[in-house]
């Protein structure tokens, strides 16, 4: 641990000083379009590298956990929406085996006969969606479980992807971390089973369901990652009530200031002159305000609305006489002109015209704006008609359940737990596209979390706790970095511009010892952990991030919808390399290519500037081998036994 704090203090030092070097005394002005967008994504570099020193600073493995409380009830939560009924059945009839006394559910989002047929066959639990979620918002996989929460009772939920095999001891290793009261969430590793030897698609996460993970457990930071991991109920059903209350204050304080402008803007009808109009405009604007005063002092949101509305109702009642009287009146006065249209006046039909147009756009009537009140009031009723449930546990604002339900528990003095040990078996993606597909969907729903729920502004969080969750939504950024990374030695190669106004004794003796520290510090943090194949897919995937940063963005503020796709788990009908799903890596593997070699004709031929060419080549070479991961993950065919690697799924 020593060692370790030692190279991150390093990592930084080097780090600070070289970037300062580069914002006041190495940039090339001359050069502002490429040199600001370099020092900049330096500067994101940096950053990230902090983090990730703030991340290992404290990481720590925890000591086997007490036994676990025998009276301890466990419901085991198997989601599935679309997947092979026999990858389901693999998964259930292996968590029926699970030693601890427990009760096994699939969650079938599918509804599908056969299922429920299979499930009942074996004596297990089934559990589909109700009527009540029929033309409601569905949340996906967080709808699924939240709609089970209600029908079930464990004080511990265990939740299971459909392909995630458990062993026999799952809970007997992690419930008795549950003995601390504070304790809501025991995540373990996931760790897949038909991965080949070297990893062709990136998926194994060695370095986060590990060191990273424990980092962040030092922080009492450690993620609910949606599968493998065991929850308590009341922490949940307490994060439940507490968001529906937050958002029934969130709609009372838009619903009373909505009402009272109404019916203020009806007051300033011709009608209102009327003294039975007035008086019932009176009081819904005395009742809206006796609800505001009473909602400050505490009274219940139930009672307070029910009485608001009794007011508002026999207000509406009150106006009915007059309301249909002045629409008679309308009615006589449109007959009349109608009538008027008939005789030999050239300008009858103009009037019409305009008293019709008069009609249509003069205010609402009061009776029509109590109504518009009325309307108001619904979105404050405690039964939330808009959804199929009123209480919510999991987080429903992210096609990712997981993230921002754990940061919400942290903020509610929750503590996490991150247990180091292959307690099940995955199944990873087997082609190159349903590997996006689900990088793809981590990524959006990583950034909906901090689009929505932003961890820096968080004040119920600990400033480790909202950095650690800020770490992870950072890093996926990094896809507008890797462009410029690409960029720079492409420019300088072809065009000769360089972005750094120097490449003298000052660059190097700057820059070279923060890389090897860099470099040293992932090493010692890593503990032997593999991480290369991850540098190699933090950038090689640059367009996947783009996307879902600009997807995320456009659901959040633009509110275009972002939509959900599950990870097939199915091994896809071979279709040959899938060159098309890389078009964008190929063309800056082609450019990358093209720039060395007219570094090299200008190096040898035209003398060009050694120094500065030898190390945009050498450069370019680098992004060339990282972009080369995809070559091996384009042509991936899927899993077969022999493919299995020796040691590699041990964490």
């Amino acid at each position: 641990m020593l060692a370790l704090r030692i190279v991150i203090l390093l990592t930084i030092v080097l780090g600070g000083n070289y970037l300062l070097w580069r914002w006041t005394a190495s940039l090339n002005w001359d050069a502002w379009w490429i040199a600001v967008p370099l020092v900049v994504a330096e500067t994101y570099s940096f950053i990230d590298v902090c983090l990730f020193g703030l991340t290992m600073w404290r990481a720590k493995g925890r000591p086997a956990p007490p036994p676990p409380d025998p009276t301890a009830t466990v419901d085991v939560f198997i989601t599935t929406y679309n997947e092979p009924i026999e990858l389901v059945m693999t998964t259930a009839l292996a968590a029926r085996k699970i030693s601890f006394p427990h009760r096994t559910w699939i969650l079938d989002d599918g509804s599908r006969p056969e299922m429920r047929e299979a499930a009942e066959a074996a004596d297990l639990g089934y559990i589909t969606r109700s009527s009540a979620w029929d033309d409601r918002p569905r949340h996906a996989k967080a709808g699924n479980l939240n709609n089970a929460l209600e029908v079930t009772t464990g004080e511990y939920i265990l939740i299971l992807d459909a392909d995630q095999i458990p062993r026999p001891d799952i809970l007997d290793r992690t419930l008795g971390y549950f003995r601390d009261d504070k304790v809501a969430l025991v995540q373990t590793p996931q760790v897949f089973s038909n991965v080949a030897t070297g990893d062709p698609l990136g998926s194994q996460a060695p370095l986060f369901y590990g060191p990273i993970q424990q980092g962040k457990d030092g922080w009492n930071a450690a993620f609910f990652c949606g599968s493998n991991a065991v929850l308590r109920r009341d922490a949940l059903m307490q994060l439940g009530i507490v968001g529906y209350v937050r958002e029934l204050d969130k709609r009372i304080a838009r619903a009373l200031p909505a009402a009272a402008r109404a019916v203020t803007k009806a007051s300033s009808h011709p009608a209102a002159k009327d003294p039975t109009v007035r008086a019932a405009l009176d009081d819904v604007a005395a009742a809206i305000g006796d609800a505001r005063r009473a909602l400050d002092a505490g009274e219940p949101v139930a009672s307070v609305t029910y009485a608001l509305g009794r007011r508002v109702d026999a207000a509406s009642l009150s106006l009915v006489a007059s309301d249909v009287a002045e629409v008679e009146r309308d009615l006589a006065e449109i007959r009349a002109l109608a009538l008027a249209s008939t005789s030999d006046d050239p300008d009858a039909d103009v009037d019409v015209e305009r008293i019709m147009a008069a009609l249509v756009e003069q205010d609402l009537s009061p009776l029509n704006a109590l109504e518009s009140v009325q309307a108001i009031l619904q979105d404050i009723t405690i039964d939330r008609p808009g959804e199929a449930q009123p209480i919510m546990p999991l987080a429903t604002i992210s096609v990712t359940e997981d993230m921002a339900t754990c940061m919400r528990l942290h903020g509610l003095g929750w503590k996490s737990v991150y247990h180091h040990e292959l307690l099940a078996d995955g199944l990873a993606p087997e082609d190159l596209g349903t590997m996006l597909t689900q990088r793809l969907r981590w990524a959006q729903g990583t950034m909906q979390v901090f689009l929505r729920e932003n961890p820096l502004v968080q004040r119920a969080l600990t400033i480790p706790q909202r950095l650690m969750y800020f770490a992870t939504m950072w890093s996926y950024l990094s896809g507008f970095a890797a462009v410029v990374y690409f960029a720079a030695p492409i420019v300088f190669l072809v065009l000769g511009i360089l972005p750094v106004d120097t490449l003298s004794f000052d660059f190097f003796i700057r820059f070279i010892p923060f890389m090897v520290v860099n470099q040293l510090l992932f090493l010692v943090a890593a503990r032997g952990t593999p991480t290369w194949r991850g540098q190699q897919y933090s950038l090689a995937l640059f367009p996947v991030w783009i996307k879902a940063c600009s997807t995320a963005f456009e659901n959040v503020v633009l509110r275009i919808p972002l939509g959900f796709a599950v990870t097939p788990k199915t091994r896809p009908q071979s279709t040959g390399p899938q060159w098309h799903l890389i078009r964008v890596q190929l063309v800056v593997m082609v450019l990358l290519v093209l720039a060395i070699i007219i570094g090299c004709v200008n190096l040898f031929l035209n003398d060009a500037e050694v120094l500065g060419t030898a190390v945009n080549i050498a450069w370019a070479i680098f992004d060339l081998v990282v972009l080369s991961v995809l070559f091996s993950a384009a042509t991936y065919r899927g899993f077969t036994p022999e493919d299995a690697p020796t040691d590699e799924r041990t964490p």
